[in-house]
This record gives structure tokens, sequence and C-alpha cells, in this order.
């Protein structure tokens, strides 16, 4: 039984995240500020951080920093802020996904089981190398170059671009990678897919204005291609 540590300052709201993990046989424990959380997280070793950002101490983020430092442990953000500035700036932070409030109980487990499954993956399967025009990618060492140059990919990222690089030369819409990569449902206001292909970009050394590996077909997704000559 996985264990979740609840950071959250609002009793109400933290009693309701216990009883909704634990009716989903999911072990849970709680903290009611940053220092305290911090504290747990360290302790008690959980497998998964579900961490509000409006903490009376410090702020998530702030929290969100100091954790990654110590421990890779996956960390989910709860926020109340849909803005793309906010969620690019948490995920830029170490988290592994986000969720808006309100949100539902069934949501939130998905989200969870979503990011443990993920980390139980990794290194499990044997993919084959994939090979698209100077772009290499090692799946079981999970790797990536460019020309020769290492990508420094965060886990998400390399999931993507290995994804997008398996489909090479298909048209992968996004709600495919969020149910093929997140694992979740598909929401029209979730920009996880838009920010991890903007990183993806930033990193391949082109734009969406400017395209040489990314090609965005409008209004159906998007398309891995060798880059032209």
């Amino acid at each position: 039984m996985p264990h979740v540590l609840v950071v959250e300052d609002d009793p109400q709201v933290r009693r309701g995240l216990i009883r909704t993990l634990t009716d989903n046989d999911i072990a849970a424990s709680s903290a009611a500020t940053g220092l305290a959380g911090l504290q747990a997280a360290v302790e008690t070793d959980p497998d998964l951080i579900v961490l509000d950002l409006g903490l009376p101490d410090v702020t998530g983020t702030e929290l969100l920093r100091i954790v990654r430092a110590v421990s890779q442990v996956p960390i989910i953000v709860a926020t109340a802020c849909d803005e793309e500035r906010q969620i690019v700036a948490v995920l830029e932070a170490g988290a592994d996904d986000y969720i808006v409030k309100p949100f539902g109980s069934e949501e939130l487990v998905a989200r969870i089981r979503a990011v443990l499954r993920r980390g139980r993956l990794h290194g499990g399967q044997r993919k084959p190398r994939i090979t698209v025009g100077g772009l290499v990618i090692e799946p079981a060492a999970r790797t990536a170059e460019l020309d020769g140059v290492s990508l420094q990919l965060s886990p998400r990222e390399f999931d993507v671009l290995y994804y997008l690089a398996s489909r090479a030369g298909d048209v992968v819409s996004k709600r495919e990678l969020l149910v093929e990569v997140w694992r979740l449902p598909y929401s029209q206001n979730d920009k996880t897919v838009d920010v991890y292909l903007s990183w993806l970009r930033r990193k391949l050394g082109e734009s969406a204005a400017a395209p040489r590996y990314l090609h965005t077909v409008r209004g159906v997704g998007l398309r891995l291609n060798e880059p032209d000559e």
C-alpha cells in the first residue's frame, strides 16, 4: 500500500484529503505547515507528497525546492491558480504534476496512481533505441542526444520525447500524449502538455514558429519528423 504525505494548512481540506486517500486504499499522513511537512518527508519517507502552495510559514514553491534538494520523492502540487506562469514555476521547481483546486477525489486519486505508476515503469521494460535525424534516444539509459550533444531532460520530458520519437512521422494529439504518457484523462484546461512541449522545443533548439523536429499540425496535434536538410 503506497504512503502519501499531505501538506495542507486548511484542517477541513486536510481531513477530506486523508479520507479520500484512505477510502481508496492509500495510506496517508499529513502536516499543516511547510516545516512540519519537510520533517515528515525526511522521517517517514513517503511514496508521494501532495503539496498545497498556500502554507503559513513558507510558500509551497519554496518547500518544493527544499525537498527536491534532498529527495526525488514524487510531488503533486495542489494549487488554486490555473495561470500558466504559476504552473510553469512549480514544474520547473521540481513538481511531477499539479492539480487545480477545487478538484474531485477521483481525479486526485487518478493523478497519484499515474505518478506512482510512472515511477515503477522507469527502467522496467526494455525498449529499442530510436534514431530520428540527429536525435538519438536510449530508453534503457534514459538518455538522449542531439547531433552528438547530450540533452539535459527531466524524466517527464524524456517520456514525452521518447513517445513522440517512437511515433515519428505520425500526428499525435495532445489528448493522446496526456493519456499515453501521463495516463490521465484529457481536460481542455490542462496546460501540462503545452508546458512540456515548450520546454522540449527549447532544448531541441527550436520554437513553434521555427520548428525543426516538432511540427504543429493546427487543430490536430503535432508530429516529430527528421528535419529537412
